[in-house]
């Protein structure tokens, strides 16, 4: 079954999707935190501030200013322990990077990947330097010049060379336990799948099994770290979730039940309707109505 209908998410998400980039200072998103689909964008963030950042099976614990590397395919979580957090958040997608025949190998160099370090450590005088080269995107974003996109890829690619010619941070830290780290990654990968915006990209990860292959860990160890951090089995983490996107799905959008089955990954509306009902007592057509 193919559909086209689209599920209007956010205000923010509709314009980063439709631009493929957006830059914004972190102070002024405290209020009210950004809703983007964090599975489509790489993200990199200027902050200072205190933090641990749980990336992958490693954690760093950071204070001061440093910059960080996102990869959508990378889950990671982030727990600010200061009062006061503040800083720069530059989000933009491969495709609207891929423009520039420079890019590929930037996606590819140790800032984005597994094995790398997506961390780095910022002196006063670096922090100076890329507050100005944050402060121009922001700027050139507003304008109506017609080469902005290629001036703000160029920004961009400046962020980055600048970072592969600065020594990494070693600063990893073990406080949580491998289970409290694998958990972190787990939540924040299954809330990756979500908001399903499509129903023609149905929902990709469905089971323990598909989580675990994606973090590369046995299955069993996934399990068990999950019920001993969380008292929860993986299963029911993985059930909840798509229940409340559903009823989501049901009240906010005028999909019809075969579409909704279809996006979360059920081959058939009775496969949906009778899990949906089994985790809630109740019917889709019951919620809808």
């Amino acid at each position: 079954m193919q559909t086209k209908t689209e599920r209007s998410v956010s205000p923010f998400n509709q314009e980063l999707k439709l631009k493929g980039f957006n830059v914004f200072k972190i102070e002024e998103d405290s209020s009210a935190t950004k809703i983007y689909s964090r599975k489509d964008f790489y993200k990199i963030c200027l902050t200072t501030g205190k933090s641990i950042i749980n990336y992958s099976d490693r954690s760093f614990e950071q204070e001061g200013t440093i910059l960080f590397f996102g990869n959508p395919h990378i889950p990671y979580s982030w727990e600010t322990i200061s009062t006061t957090y503040i800083g720069y958040t530059c989000l933009f997608s491969e495709e609207f990077l891929n423009m520039s025949e420079r890019s590929d190998s930037i996606l590819k160099s140790p800032l984005f990947s597994l094995g790398g370090t997506p961390v780095l450590k910022i002196t006063e005088d670096q922090r100076l330097f890329l507050n100005s080269i944050f402060d121009k995107m922001m700027e050139e974003q507003h304008t109506d010049y017609s080469f902005k996109d290629d001036l703000i890829r160029n920004y961009i690619h400046l962020i980055l060379h600048e970072a592969l010619k600065m020594q990494p941070s070693e600063k990893y830290t073990q406080h949580q336990s491998a289970a409290s780290r694998l958990t972190n990654v787990f939540l924040e990968l299954l809330e990756r799948q979500f908001p399903i915006e499509t129903a023609d990209n149905p929902l990709r990860l469905r089971s323990p099994q598909d989580y675990a292959d994606n973090l590369s860990v046995h299955v069993n160890y996934l399990n068990k770290s999950i019920k001993e951090v969380t008292g929860k089995s993986t299963s029911a983490h993985i059930s909840e979730r798509i229940v409340t996107e559903a009823k989501a799905l049901l009240q906010h959008t005028n999909w019809n039940v075969s579409e909704i089955a279809y996006a979360l990954g059920f081959d058939y509306p009775t496969y949906f309707n009778n899990y949906f009902k089994r985790l809630t007592g109740t019917t889709p057509k019951a919620i809808r109505s």
